[in-house]
């Protein structure tokens, strides 16, 4: 099954700063030469990645031109990321993921909505799929570049029609230890769980991401489906979702309730804000040897920072 993309829209992160993934790794041949000790050095769990197979092509993908800022590399995105459902350590996800069944697969969708049910992934595909080149910022101080391949979350609920009484977007990931080890450990309570403000589960930035590279979603970043909220951090997009409710209070997140005095629920890149345990002003980009100063909602301000007008940044982190 083939799948047409279209182009990522103005606001998204603009396509000349953006380094094509094989021009990339031409240059990275050629680099190597000079300074492969130095970034082997520097992130050895990068360096050293794990190889997770490509996945099949979307047709249609138009690779982003050269400079200045270059995405990560397919092995870099695959091969160090969080997906705690198959363990801690940022290699986990790809030794451990493979285990993930994606067929069959589909979402419910319930709650404040006319019409509640379920929708397949064969139909989530059917959806306008584009290229969005998103920065990624972890809450734990690094970032990458991604080009996600996805559709805006609001054309979704759309079509279940959420009524007046939908203040909020709850999302659930997949309950299934026998095939994902780290929910066999009692850390978090599992499934793990996420939620938006109405107002920004609609925004245009907010994506429901199905690939990368114009390749289908790899399993360690979340396959088949997942969310992404390219001006907060990386754990509120969450991975392999399963369930969608339309809620009026806020909901319950993984982390606000295991950590409430370090994670809050709306989890907005600030570099003014710290964790409790580091600073937030500086981050490292993955396959960098510098570190960079943090952008205030990751870079997306002129677009999401309405969103918060009046609100307290310190307060509602």
């Amino acid at each position: 099954m083939t799948f047409g993309i279209r182009r990522s829209r103005p606001w998204a992160l603009p396509e000349r700063e953006v380094t094509d993934e094989g021009l990339w790794n031409e240059r990275r041949r050629f680099l190597r030469l000079g300074a492969a000790a130095a970034v082997a050095g520097l992130a050895p769990p990068v360096a050293r990645a794990a190889g997770v197979p490509r996945t099949p092509p979307l047709a249609g993908v138009r690779r982003a031109p050269p400079p200045p800022e270059r995405p990560n590399t397919w092995e870099q995105i695959t091969g160090y990321c969080n997906f705690y459902e198959f363990g801690t350590g940022k290699r986990d996800p790809a030794r451990y993921a493979g285990r993930l069944r994606t067929r069959p697969w589909s979402v419910v969708v319930e709650g404040e909505c006319e019409r509640p049910g379920e929708v397949g992934i064969e139909e989530i595909l059917r959806f306008p799929l584009e290229e969005r080149i998103y920065r990624l910022r972890c809450v734990e101080g690094w970032s990458m570049v991604i080009p996600w391949v996805g559709f805006p979350l609001r054309l979704l609920l759309e079509r279940f029609k959420p009524t007046s009484a939908a203040r909020y977007v709850a999302f659930e990931t997949l309950h299934e230890p026998d095939r994902m080890p780290g929910q066999r450990r009692t850390f978090l309570d599992w499934p793990y769980r996420e939620g938006l403000r109405m107002d920004e589960a609609v925004h245009p930035l907010t994506i429901l991401a199905v690939g990368l590279y114009g390749r289908v979603l790899p399993k360690p970043n979340g396959a088949p489906l997942r969310l992404v909220v390219p001006w907060k951090y990386g754990f509120k997009s969450i991975k392999s979702i399963v369930r969608i409710r339309l809620v009026r209070e806020q909901p319950p997140t993984t982390w606000s309730q295991a950590a409430p005095h370090e994670y809050g629920f709306y989890a907005n890149v600030n570099p003014d804000v710290p964790h409790p345990r580091w600073s937030q002003r500086y981050e490292r980009r993955i396959g960098e040897l510098r570190r960079r100063p943090t952008l205030l909602f990751n870079g997306y301000a002129e677009q999401v920072a309405h969103l918060y007008a009046g609100m307290d940044l310190r307060r509602y982190f």
